[in-house]
């Protein structure tokens, strides 16, 4: 009886840092995911062939995307949050875009 509480209790760090290891690499999974979605984002806009975004900060965690940055007009304020809408892996955009005076 001792023994198997023994056994037992020994075992118990190590199932608890196996359970931390688990969120960590969903962390670690999702910022990736997050990475690739923003880089997605960015080629995006770069292709735009409207509009040029050369001041405009790209920001994704969870899939939602944040644009931050300057751009000439409202045209292009709301022509990027479109195209950032339509990007694969992007739940919603929050433009924070700034038009210049």
């Amino acid at each position: 009886m001792v023994w198997a509480l023994i056994i037992c209790l020994s075992e118990l760090p190590l199932m608890v840092g196996l359970t931390g290891c688990a969120g960590h690499r969903a962390r670690t999974d999702q910022r990736m995911e997050d990475s690739r979605t923003a880089a997605r984002v960015r080629e995006a806009l770069a292709a735009s062939a409207d509009y040029r975004y050369d001041e405009v900060k790209v920001i994704a965690a969870e899939g939602i995307v944040q644009l931050r940055g300057f751009v000439n007009t409202s045209a292009q304020r709301n022509g990027a949050g479109k195209v950032a809408s339509k990007v694969v892996g992007v739940k919603s955009v929050d433009n924070n875009l700034i038009v210049k005076d």
